[in-house]
């Protein structure tokens, strides 16, 4: 069992394959997905690794949250999730940060995340009721759920009576959803067909518990270390810069010189 990531719904486009077709995908944008945490079972009772993604306003972290980032060696998260994972070999190394290539092309995924609001829907719309009849003695109440109670006895309304209320906004889980393509240098999942919620919504993507992993798949997960070392060519900028600024003063005063005293020569 690996550890999944938190994601952000982008929307959703289309993607020709070699063969001529387009197949409809998601975009799903993994957005500085990093560990914060490790769940060990010596003092929690369980393996888990907590992630973060986002970046977060300080005024909207609480100080108990803010410290755990900061022992962390992270920055300020706006989304945190815990996965479980099956012992501490699946734990992911705490300031990592974990890349798209985490999952391959054609590897299965359960997606979850929470379904767009419709608001306060009738009977009608949220249970699919037929309503009542349109002629014929009824009269401004033709969408309406009918009646709700039964007689005197128990004279009362069943629990989860199908009747008006909030509709949508519900935690959901779609499985078995295909991870058509990776983009690892802009942190892109590509994942075919629909997912829940609405665009800019937090989504946790798993690998599939029902399906067995394929091959090739990174375990305990692929990661960008935070601790990778910088390019030998990136370190000396500013003496470079400081170098370059002097050669073309030199070259400008270099070239300044023999134009003034060709001048002087002409003139005299």
């Amino acid at each position: 069992m690996r550890t999944g990531v938190i994601a952000k719904k982008v929307g959703m486009t289309r993607l020709f394959q070699e063969d001529g077709r387009h197949v409809p995908v998601t975009v799903l944008s993994l957005e500085d997905c990093q560990v914060v945490l490790h769940r060990t079972a010596d003092r929690d009772g369980y393996f888990a690794v907590q992630l973060g993604a986002g970046e977060a306003k300080q005024k909207n972290v609480n100080k108990p949250q803010r410290e755990a980032f900061a022992k962390a060696e992270v920055g300020l998260k706006k989304k945190v999730a815990e996965f479980r994972v099956e012992s501490e070999d699946g734990l992911v190394p705490v300031g990592s940060t974990i890349s798209a290539d985490h999952f391959v092309a054609g590897q299965k995924v359960d997606i979850t995340g929470h379904t767009q609001g419709k608001g306060f829907a009738g009977a009608m719309k949220r249970w699919g009721f037929g309503g009542l009849r349109a002629t014929h003695g009824v009269s401004l109440s033709h969408r309406s759920h009918g009646s709700t109670g039964n007689r005197q006895d128990p004279g009362r309304v069943f629990k989860n009576k199908k009747m008006a209320g909030h509709m949508g906004d519900r935690q959901r889980t779609q499985q078995n959803l295909e991870i058509v393509r990776t983009d690892a240098d802009r942190g892109l999942l590509f994942v075919k067909g629909s997912v829940p919620g609405s665009k800019n919504g937090w989504l946790l993507v798993r690998d599939a518990v029902k399906l067995p992993l394929p091959e090739g798949v990174p375990f305990p997960g692929a990661v960008i270390s935070k601790n990778a070392p910088k390019p030998e060519a990136e370190e000396p900028k500013l003496a470079d810069q400081a170098e370059a600024a002097d050669a073309a003063i030199e070259e400008n005063n270099t070239a300044e010189a023999p134009a003034a005293e060709g001048d002087e020569g002409k003139e005299g």
